[in-house]
């Protein structure tokens, strides 16, 4: 099983624990990951907002590149995931709009012929690797630990651009996982809302605020810690949680875990190795617990 490697600005960058996770867990569920080094941003979204032309065009470059290797690409970004899915949308269901775009990438010898299917890691372990192939690679299952899942904006909608309807195990593959892995879901309704990363520049106060009622509202449902696939609710949630504390007046302590950190524990490999102790939000407590000390 073997994937064009898209990682994301944010996982070489803001968390490279992910980057790291991510390729230790990849290897031993035997999915071989093929870089590509001269792949840019996906604009985030922000790109897409000023000029939504010149987003999807990095964008098809990128799509360009994955058919030129013969392969599909893998994210471990949900924001990645969101805005790939939604130029790829744009383009092909508009061939006039692809032939734009398209000539804009002759320049470089590129031509994206429409067959990119972007999925993220998330999705990749539900439909691609198989549960009970993570199921036989678990050797310390999160047995008593309760977990919060935080998919973000961007890996639930729009739905028809993410394909729900085909898949609709999508919708719930975040809370699946958990389960697999040994943990108790703790299940909220913020799990599917915003984290407050992208109005952060410009309403520091409001985004903050968001971030301490999502971990606040799992912290009273007795969670020990929340997990995401998206590497900028983690930035937020994880390294904004003290300045939320100090805003909230309550003490949180909630560990703010990434999705192949979490697959990572139970499969008992070691914490430094996850990088777990890179958070902002120490994770010495959860690990205490978890016995992987």
């Amino acid at each position: 099983m073997k994937y064009a490697f898209f990682p994301g600005c944010v996982a070489r960058g803001g968390c490279p624990e992910l980057y790291g996770a991510a390729k230790l867990i990849c290897q031993r569920l035997g999915i071989e990951l093929q870089e590509m080094p001269g792949a840019s941003c996906t604009g985030a979204g922000v790109l897409q907002e000023k000029n939504e032309f010149l987003g999807d065009t990095l964008n098809a470059r990128t799509f360009a590149m994955a058919e030129d290797l013969g392969l599909q690409i893998m994210t471990i970004c949900s924001t990645c995931q969101g805005v790939m899915s939604q130029a790829n949308h744009r383009m092909r269901k508009d061939p006039e709009y692809l032939a734009r775009v398209n000539k804009e990438l002759a320049v470089e010898g590129l031509e994206y012929k429409g067959t990119a299917n972007p999925k993220h890691l998330l999705w990749v372990m539900i439909e691609d690797v198989g549960l009970d192939k993570l199921t036989e690679l678990i050797t310390r299952p999160l047995s008593g630990i309760r977990m919060a899942p935080f998919y973000g904006c961007y890996l639930v909608r729009p739905t028809d651009a993410l394909d729900m309807e085909e898949h609709p195990e999508r919708l719930t593959a975040l809370e699946q996982v958990i389960e697999t892995l040994g943990a108790t879901v703790v299940d909220f309704s913020g799990k599917t809302r915003c984290c407050g990363f992208p109005i952060l520049t410009i309403n520091e106060t409001n985004s903050v605020a968001m971030v301490a009622k999502h971990t606040l509202d799992v912290k009273d449902l007795g969670a020990d810690a929340m997990v995401t696939p998206c590497p900028l609710c983690h930035l937020n949630l994880d390294g904004y949680q003290p300045k939320a504390q100090a805003q909230a007046q309550r003490k949180i302590d909630m560990p703010i875990l990434h999705l192949p950190q979490a697959i990572g524990l139970a499969m008992g490999i070691s914490r430094k190795e996850l990088g777990l102790q890179k958070h902002i939000v120490s994770t010495k407590a959860l690990m205490v617990k978890v016995g992987a000390a």
